[in-house]
Order: structure tokens, then sequence, then C-alpha cells
């Protein structure tokens, strides 16, 4: 039974899905060292960022998201049997990552049920992040004291890692790269710091993340002011991550999805939710101010016609890419060259 208590009363209801075929949007990004389209206004997201933090009580009931895709960020370090001096946690907002691998019994393998911290895994932590007062919202926390020599660094621009090459083991990033307008270029930068034969391991919202809120403010604008302005930032395809991080200079690539379902009482819920977590709308050109009251209460009514659940909750989804590169390193695992196999995959077909 679900009960539907007020928002700050309870939890959200998270709820993970296999990406679903349905139509994904695809976006064009500029190479390395060509001319950067800004899409962002990375003034107008530190701001949020900082205001967010403003109110460090409302920012971390709403941290539930960062947190679940930290948590499964720092799950892909249970498989890696290394152990890294020095790794960097780019965009690290307050610190989720941190908070992720200092957990007691990360390992969600049953046969597995005590395991040590992935912060084992590590002896130093750079948290590197913008936004100064969300950076250290949490440094009085428990988690600060733990078995992580964790440090923090202020970054006077997201899309500069003022790092020497090849100074990292690690690179991760959770929920912070799809504010970036130069893609491209920072994973290029990401690629530089790392050592060779070192991961790169980050998460990123991307395809059609809040498509439900899209599809209902777009049709409310519609018939309450005849038009539509962009209130959703655009945001990456997953069908692109894999060429970025090549192009990068990336090996070894991986890259998933999924999809994170979160169940609200209302639409305002949601809204609130979005700004305490610094996310809101950051797109250049956007309309200032705030929505107006008859298309807020027209989004309502559309979104719960379209997408509401029987129980009367809201669905949001939230569609996370999964991405792994490695920097080229001599050991490595390396293809054949093209022309060289012995075996022809026809006449292995025609024997079935």
């Amino acid at each position: 039974m679900r009960l539907n208590l007020p928002r700050a009363c309870r939890p959200p209801n998270l709820r993970s899905l296999a990406a679903s075929p349905c139509a994904r949007r695809t976006y064009a990004f500029q190479a390395p060292g060509g001319a950067v389209f800004k899409v962002f206004n990375s003034r107008t997201k530190w701001l949020q960022k900082e205001r967010a933090a403003a109110d460090p009580e409302l920012s971390r009931q709403a941290d539930y998201l960062k947190d679940e895709v930290a948590m499964r960020v720092c799950e892909r370090l249970v498989d890696v049997k290394r152990h890294f001096p020095r790794v960097l946690d780019l965009g690290a907002n307050s610190c989720n990552i941190a908070r992720a691998l200092t957990r007691e019994n990360p390992d969600p393998d049953p046969s597995t049920p005590v395991s040590p911290p992935l912060a084992s895994k590590i002896t130093s932590l750079v948290a590197a992040e913008s936004s100064a007062s969300l950076l250290y919202r949490d440094a009085d926390l428990p988690f600060n004291n733990a078995e992580l020599n964790l440090t923090r660094q202020v970054l006077t621009d997201d899309e500069t890692l003022p790092f020497e090459p090849a100074s990292f083991d690690m690179v991760l990033s959770s929920l912070s790269l799809h504010w970036i307008n130069d893609l491209p270029g920072v994973l290029a930068q990401i690629n530089s710091v790392l050592k060779p034969d070192s991961p790169f391991i980050g998460a990123m919202l991307g395809g059609d993340t809040l498509f439900e809120l899209r599809t209902s403010l777009q049709l409310a604008e519609q018939e309450r002011r005849g038009g539509i302005s962009p209130h959703v930032s655009p945001l990456a395809d997953v069908r692109d991550v894999g060429g970025l991080l090549g192009r990068a200079g990336f090996q070894m690539l991986t890259v998933d999805v999924e999809d994170i379902v979160v169940d609200y009482p209302d639409t305002f819920a949601l809204m609130r939710d979005l700004q305490a977590m610094g996310e809101g709308n950051a797109v250049l050109g956007r309309e200032m101010g705030a929505l107006g009251r008859d298309v807020l209460l027209a989004n309502e009514a559309i979104y719960r016609e379209l997408h509401g659940n029987e129980d009367g909750s809201l669905p949001a989804t939230f569609r996370i890419i999964h991405m792994i590169g490695w920097k080229e390193g001599a050991n490595q695992p390396k293809p054949l060259k093209r022309g060289s196999g012995q075996v022809n995959l026809k006449d292995i077909l025609e024997q079935k």
C-alpha cells in the first residue's frame, strides 16, 4: 500500500526502469578546439546552486536523486581490483560521491553480505565544484571523518580544469556534465589529467529526461499563450556520448542508460524539488520571470491526464547516461588489426 503523505513527510518513490525504445532526440556538439556554441548560462547555473545551498535543510531533502546516482556510479568500482591513490570528483555538488564511497556494505550482491566501504580503494579524493556554498554545505557531517582523505577545491570555471596533466588515477563525475557547454572539450581535459591506463566513470542526465514535464508545459503554454518557451534544458542523447568519449581519446568504452522514475504528489512538488536541487532552467534566451498561474494550473491538469498514475501521483522520469572510458595505456588490451582474423564469420553462420 502506498501512503499519500505530504511531500515534506515522505521520501520520493524512486523506481528504476530499463530504457524503453521510445523516441530520443539527438543534439550536436562542437568538436574539441573549435568554437563553442553556448547553450547554458554558467552564471545563472552558479547562482541557482548557491541559492539552493542557502537552505541546507531543504537542499538535503532534495538530494535523493543525486545521492542515488552517486551510489550507482560508485558501485561500478566494486569489480575493479585496483587501488587509486588520487581521485578527482568533478562537479562534486555537495560531495555526494564522497558520501557514497564511505557508506557501509556498498556491494549489492547478496552473496557478499559484508564488504568494506569503497573508500578503502582510494587514498585521496579531490572534490571540485564551482559553487562554494554547495561544496561546503555538508563539511561538518560524519562522512568527512571517514577513512578517506577528502579535500575540496572551488573551481572558477566549470569548463576549465586547473590540474596538471597525468595527475589523477581516476576521475569520477555524477550529475554535473549535463550543464557543460563545451562537453567535448571538458572530456578531452579529463583525459589529459588522467594517468595512462586510468578510468573515467561518469553519469549525466540525458535523452528525454523529464519528458512528462516537457510535453505538459508545451501543451499548456500553447493552449494559454499561443506559443511555447523552453523551460527544460536540452540534453545529450546516449547515442552521442560514445562518440564524444572516443573523440576525447578514451579507450574500452562502456555506455549504458537507465531510467529512474520518481513519483510526486503534484507538479508543484516536482518544480520545488528541481529548484532545491539547483537544477532549474539555465538555457540562454529563456523567458525570464515565473510562469503564470494559468499556465501552471493548465500544466497540472494536462500532466495528470497524460502521465498520471492510478494512485493520483505523478511520475517524473530521469534518464541517466552512465559512461566509462579508459585513458590509453601501454598494457591495455587492444583490438587486432583489421583483416588479421583467421576465421570467416560467414562459414560459422552457414554451419548453423
